[in-house]
Formats: C-alpha cells, structure tokens, sequence
C-alpha cells in the first residue's frame, strides 16, 4: 500500500461535547465563543452562529458552529449527489420517483449547476470535486454531451485511470497535476462503455440511505453497493439522514447519533473509514455537530489528534498541540446569522458554501466531502 498522501477514509472515535452552560456569564461583543449564551448573531465570534435546538431540550440561543474547517485547511476534496432526469427536451436536476420528471419536481436545468461547478474548478486550480449521479437520463450519450456543453471534460478524471477492485487512488498532488480535478460517478453501469463515465458501484460502496440507515447499532450495505467489508472499492460513501427531512429535528441528530453511527459503520466495514459524508441540514446542531465530527476524523487520520487544529505540521504521528477544546478557530471574514427553528441565513453566506459544504435536499443531494491526505504524511 502507497505511504504517500492518498484519498483516505476518516474515522471519529470522541464523542462531541455538545451541553450548552446553563449558567455561563455575559461575553464581550463580539467575542462570545462556541456554546456561549447569546441574543443575536453579533454577539458570536466569526464562524459562529445564534442558535438554538429545542429538539434536544436546548432553548437558550447559544453560539453555534456554522461552518467546517476550509477544505484547502487541509487539502480535501468537494462533493455533490445530482439526480438528474431527461425533462423538456433537456437535462434537469429533479427529485422525483419512477424514473419521471415533473413541473413540481423540477429543480433547474443541469447545465447551470455544472457551469457553476466549471468555474469554481477554474478559479480554483488546486480543487477537487466528485460527482455522484443518481441517473435517470436516457436520451443517447445525453450525460457525456452535457458535461462537454459545460466546458468539464478537461477536467474529468479518465476512466482508464481509475482504480478498480479497491486499489489506491493516486495522491491528492498527482491528480492536480494532471488537472484531473472531477470525478463523476453515474448509477448506471452501461453508462461506463456507452459515455466513458465510471459505474458508482463500481469504485464506491454505501451504506443504506434513509431510515434504515440510523438504526443504533446497524449500518447495512445499499441494495446496489456491495458488502462494506468486501474491499472491492477503495471508497465509501456513508449516509446519516432521514427519509422524510425535518429540520427541527436535525439539530439533535447531528449532536448525538451521528457520531455513535460513524463509529458503527466504521466497524461494520472493517475499519474501512468514509471518505464521504452525506446529511440533511448540515448547519444545524445544539453546539459542534457535523462540523466538529469532520475535524475529530480529520485530526485522528491525518496526525492522530483529536481535532485537525491539534495537528503539527511536520510532526510526528500523535504528537499534538495543546488547544483549547472549547474554542473554535477564527475564520477572518465569515460572521455569523441567526436562527430559531428554522434556519435563516444570508444569500451571500450560502453562496459561500455551496461548494465546500454541502448539503442533503429536496432537489439535489448535495456531500460534505471529507477526503483527506494521510499524514505521515501531511
């Protein structure tokens, strides 16, 4: 196995601390840290939020973590799930069932999604993005016309090129080198000789979806994924959210059996850790939530410390610094909103995000993605 820096899984063994202080003093504006009483968004130092989470008994506003750490932090990767769907005579992104498209189902046209990808990776040339597609198009070579109308394929990740039957894939370094900065994976295997793009189940494997996937104490494969300890592919893709979205109940989700079914899955698949991590409503928690479990996996694959922030660079394996464990890092120019039940933020702030974390919804599912470097390493 390759000791250089590879897409790798990453594993959460803490739990969260995620209490709110019942009887923790006044801070000075706008210097309010992580779980700090406040009023208002203003109060909350950068990268935090005033919120609350009534579905695990916390109704006192606090500041809450709204933001993971900057996938370049680390040199990650991004991820999105797109389903997508012939739909007038064109490509659309659509959440819908039995393969059909409709008006009420129809998000946007696919195409104004991928320019919107094409120009990130081209403002930004040492990112990385995948794409997994829940295909339903059948209109002939539709998929590969569509990813060269946006101007992606300079970008593709070759087909020839990637690593079947759980091989490693090359370093984070390599595939920016020879500009192969997006992977995309179709549902559809034939897809594979018919347009050049790679069978997801081919390269990934998948825990169960929906409801069945939060079971305590369970994590079975997707129908369509093999075994999570088979080893067949190198990647894995883990699901932690609801069939029916509910965003009052999302912040208690994230606080509490997110981080007890990372480590399920991570022993249902053999210590086989996931690169990917799919939720609904990632912004909500009563405290640290989805974005402290993403540093926690970080920091123990990458250095083996507790959080990525405790990382040493070039240190040894579990040498660490000593932080805080209370404080988030300053994120300069990021502020913060407010939200009570459900969440509210600016444009400009979603904008922001929609490519580095990314979010589970009504029309498309959107990944946060947590590829990393494995640090003998960093």
């Amino acid at each position: 196995m390759a000791t250089s820096p590879r897409l790798l899984q990453i594993f959460l063994s803490s739990s969260l601390i995620s209490v709110f202080s019942t009887a923790a003093a006044a801070c000075a504006t706008p210097g309010c840290q992580l779980l700090s009483p406040c009023s208002g968004a203003e109060e909350c130092a950068p990268g935090l939020y005033c919120g609350t989470c009534p579905a695990s008994g916390k109704t006192r506003p606090s500041c809450t973590r709204g933001q993971a750490t900057h996938s370049t932090d680390i040199n990650g990767v991004r991820g999105l799930m797109l389903d997508m769907y012939d739909f007038e005579g064109d490509i659309w992104l659509c959440h819908s069932f039995q393969g059909q498209c409709y008006n009420f189902t129809a998000f946007e046209p696919a195409f104004n999604t991928l320019k919107e990808v094409e120009a990130f990776l081209t403002d930004s040339p040492t990112e990385i993005i995948t794409i997994f597609i829940e295909d339903y198009v059948r209109a002939p070579k539709g998929l590969s016309r569509l990813f060269a109308n946006a101007d992606l394929m300079k970008y593709l990740y070759p087909l020839t090129e990637m690593p079947a039957n759980g091989k490693d894939w090359p370093t984070i370094t390599e595939m920016v080198e020879k500009n192969y900065r997006l992977l995309v994976f179709t549902s559809v295997a034939s897809k594979e000789a018919d347009e050049g793009i790679a069978y997801q189940w081919r390269y990934v494997l998948e825990n169960e979806p929906g409801d069945p996937g939060i079971v305590p104490g369970s994590c079975p494969n997707r129908r369509e994924s093999e075994p999570l300890n088979s080893r067949y592919a190198s990647l894995f893709l883990q699901n932690y959210f609801t069939t029916i979205p509910v965003q009052n109940d999302a912040c208690n989700e994230h606080s509490s059996g997110l981080t007890e079914m990372v480590n399920v899955c991570y022993k249902a698949a053999e210590k086989l850790m996931p690169n990917f991590l799919a939720v609904n409503f990632y912004m909500r928690s009563d405290g640290r939530g989805v974005f402290d479990i993403l540093d926690r996996m970080n920091g123990l694959t990458l250095c083996g410390c507790p959080t990525v922030f405790a990382c040493k660079p070039g240190g040894p394996f579990g040498v660490c610094k000593n932080i805080s464990s209370s404080s988030t890092p300053d994120r300069p120019g990021h502020h913060g909103g407010t939200y009570a039940g459900y969440v509210e933020f600016s444009g400009s702030l979603l904008r922001t995000k929609c490519l580095c974390i990314l979010e589970r919804n009504l029309f498309y599912s959107l990944l946060i993605s947590i590829l990393s470097l494995l640090a003998i390493i960093i």
